[in-house]
């Protein structure tokens, strides 16, 4: 194997696919890189054995072969290179990886590409066109909702449903439940999948500059594709609970306010709430206010005021301060946002001012 490719590129590459390179690997070569020349082109890939990560690029390609070599080693020595350098790639001994440059020389010593797992290719299944953009965003929306490493595998995960040009992206924590409609480049017959949250923040931070993205579903894996990069997953087995039948099909109180200002008001009150559990109280006034406070501890209180619109009832509800907090952080983009509350018993829902296509609910607290 050997080839010669710019110090840019290279380093390009290994950030993308360290992504799925765990740091507690039982296995050794599950801490490195596998780099294969072939059909003159070099390719990368990681795998962490729930995720794996794959690109590739153009090189001036002399000889082909693979070798595998430590991720974290040859990714911060090559961010060491002048960016303009032209780097020669050669594999020695087998195992042992040469590099050099016009003013260094360097040799790291990898295991085999034969010891290294073997990634499973989707070729057939649920192909997703998705806009780029509209699914960052989709992501932000839902994700923090999700519980990882939760004792319920399926509330680990990312929900993936829908039919003809609409899919929704749902998460819950049991706690907590966020829905994000998004709209298809394509029309498709029926998805129905759990995606590791871990694995949709990774596809989601990979997107890079791309316009759009295109996921496959199989049986028990996904794949999300920008360009030459491929993101591989398994999917989380198991019925996402019927969540449609938590959203509260009635209000009696409809409040339209601004987000920037709720959000400085429940962060002033999370300085007193963190010493009662988070717990919070949000009253609804006829007057057109809305009061944000927590009861008297011990290192004091604090209640704030803040003017909105509000149709129907006066109403109070109790929420974790940290829950909203989350919230308000994924809605940052808002100007103004709408909570729907029926009583005190039943969550908060919140939405944007403008747009039905997010939803998300907190279940309330004690009062």
């Amino acid at each position: 194997m050997k080839f010669i490719i710019s110090q840019s590129e290279l380093l390009e590459c290994l950030k993308i696919v360290s992504r799925a390179v765990s740091g507690n690997n039982t296995l050794p070569v599950l801490g490195n890189i596998l780099i294969k020349v072939e059909q003159g082109k070099v390719f990368f890939a990681t795998t962490n054995l729930d995720i794996s990560i794959t690109t590739a690029s153009e090189a001036e390609v002399l000889d082909e072969g693979a070798v595998t070599v430590p991720a974290k080693i040859l990714t911060s020595y090559i961010s060491l290179i002048n960016s303009n350098e032209e780097i020669e790639i050669e594999l020695i001994d087998g195992i042992t990886l040469s590099i050099k440059t016009l003013s260094s020389k360097t040799k790291i010593k990898g295991i085999t590409a034969e010891e290294f797992p073997n990634i499973s290719e989707i070729d057939e299944g649920i192909i997703l066109k998705i806009n780029a953009k509209e699914f960052k965003e989709a992501v932000g929306d839902v994700a923090f909702a999700a519980q990882e490493n939760a004792s319920r595998p399926i509330l680990s995960g990312v929900f993936f449903t829908g039919s003809g040009d609409k899919l929704a992206l749902v998460a819950t924590d049991s706690y907590r439940l966020s829905e994000k409609k998004i709209k298809l480049e394509n029309s498709i017959d029926q998805v129905s999948c759990i995606v590791p949250v871990r694995s949709v923040l990774e596809a989601e931070r990979l997107i890079g500059g791309s316009e759009f993205l295109e996921i496959l579903v199989s049986d028990n894996q996904v794949l999300f594709q920008f360009g030459n990069t491929k993101l591989i997953s398994r999917l989380i087995d198991g019925n996402f609970p019927d969540y449609k039948q938590i959203i509260p099909k009635s209000h009696q109180t409809t409040v339209i306010l601004n987000q920037k200002e709720l959000s400085l008001a429940v962060r002033r009150v999370a300085i007193f709430a963190k010493e009662n559990n988070q717990h919070m109280k949000l009253e609804f006034l006829d007057t057109g206010t809305l009061a944000v406070f927590t009861d008297s501890t011990q290192i004091g209180e604090d209640r704030t005021e803040i003017p909105v619109k509000i149709e129907g009832n006066s109403n109070i509800i109790a929420l974790n301060a940290d829950y909203v907090l989350d919230l308000l952080s994924a809605m940052g983009h808002e100007d103004q946002i709408k909570i729907e509350m029926e009583g005190k018993l039943s969550p908060a829902v919140f939405k944007a001012e403008k747009s039905e296509n997010f939803v998300h609910l907190i279940m309330p607290l004690k009062m």
